[in-house]
């Protein structure tokens, strides 16, 4: 490992951390507004689970990347990916701009590029970062465990505060029985339900372990079709084509056309600065969130 251990880079899946932060503080009905009555709930649960994060994992340098917008080249190759999404709470679309400043004034580049996914610009910097520091990738989506490896973990937020699933290559097998790259097999064979991609009809993520396990990939599984039971072959057969889609919109991109140079994203809050935005935004609880 040729990374310097006093480094560490925290990749943030913002949209993850900024719906999680809405819903969590919306869900009893209640909307935080600020002075000038935009809503603020959002942009606050956001940066409470941000400032969490960093206070946890200590890291050096920090992005926070971002979608831009729902057409990316995923829709392009399947209508139907992610279709099953209604629109944005109405309460949280002025949050999606002002919780980009914010994050701004805490110093934190904001990255993100229309056409891919946050996904995408986070496995992209990952693999640029990785051979040098250590990356922590913070999320809530499992689909992130393909990016680990020796250099970089997948920090999962489970509910409530300070609850963390910190996944390395050694704990992603002992709690999957899964290498990453095999975790690109399994949305392949299973789909996803949240992405709206259906994988083959039939298999789930029980019978797609074990072929997995046994066959070690899906090209693997597919060069024994012969061996499988008859049923599973069926199945296999009768949704290749989708099976190869699948197999195709669960892979995250590592050449985003996206760069953020490590020495642009060092953590180093400004507090004047910050709180000079919060006054901007005149809600006096963000003040409470740095202390």
């Amino acid at each position: 490992m040729s990374q310097n251990s006093s480094e560490s880079v925290l990749l943030v899946d913002g949209m993850a951390l900024l719906f999680r932060g809405y819903y969590a503080t919306s869900s009893s009905g209640y909307i935080m507004r600020t002075d000038h009555g935009v809503p603020i709930n959002g942009v606050y649960g956001f940066l409470k689970y941000l400032l969490d994060a960093i206070g946890t994992f200590k890291p050096t340098h920090v992005v926070c990347c971002w979608d831009m917008g729902s057409k990316t080249f995923r829709t392009e190759k399947f209508d139907a990916y992610k279709a099953n999404r209604g629109p944005a709470p109405e309460e949280l679309i002025p949050q999606f701009d002002l919780v980009k400043e914010v994050t701004a004034s805490f110093n934190i580049p904001n990255v993100g590029v229309v056409g891919f996914e946050a996904d995408d610009c986070i496995g992209t910097l990952a693999r640029t970062y990785s051979p040098e520091t250590k990356v922590q990738i913070l999320t809530g989506d499992h689909d992130m465990l393909q990016l680990v490896n020796e250099n970089t973990e997948v920090i999962i937020m489970k509910k409530g505060q300070s609850n963390y699933m910190v996944y390395t290559l050694e704990t992603l097998m002992e709690e999957k029985s899964l290498t990453p790259a095999q975790i690109i097999d399994l949305k392949g064979l299973t789909g996803d339900t949240a992405d709206n991609y259906p994988g083959v009809k039939g298999i789930g993520e029980k019978t797609a372990t074990k072929l997995l396990n046994e066959y070690v990939n899906i090209a693997g599984i597919l060069e024994n079709l012969a061996a499988l039971p008859k049923g599973v072959r069926a199945k296999i057969e009768a949704e290749l084509d989708m099976l190869h889609l699948s197999l195709d919109l669960a892979t995250i991109r590592l050449d985003a056309p996206v760069a953020c140079a490590l020495e642009d994203c060092a953590w180093a809050m400004d507090r004047e600065k910050v709180i000079s935005k919060f006054d901007e935004i005149a809600y006096k609880g963000l003040v409470r969130l740095i202390g």
